[in-house]
């Protein structure tokens, strides 16, 4: 009967152990590999033609588009989110 115990007792003991063990094993992978830091950010800008009017703005997919109106028409501009540079322009129809 007290063989019985023990032999649970050092079951339970084990499996807590390799446990805590994944637990801080996963945990001092996350921290030293060092995916996910925030990266110090630089200053980027977008210039606009003059006049133009933001109307909405939308971020997906490393794409920010801008809906702006010039002179009555409106245009989506999308700019790469990383470097703000222009990648398309589209010009709807009134």
């Amino acid at each position: 009967m007290v063989a019985n115990v023990r032999r649970l007792m050092v079951v339970a003991s084990l499996t807590t152990f390799i446990a805590v063990a994944a637990v801080i094993g996963i945990i001092g992978y996350r921290v030293f590999k060092g995916e996910g830091r925030v990266q110090p950010t630089t200053d980027v800008s977008a210039t606009l033609p003059a006049g133009a009017k933001v109307l909405s703005s939308a971020i997906g997919e490393g794409r920010l588009v801008l809906t702006i109106e010039i002179n009555g028409m409106i245009e989506l501009l999308s700019f790469d989110i990383n470097t703000l540079k222009p990648l398309s322009r589209t010009r709807l129809a009134p």
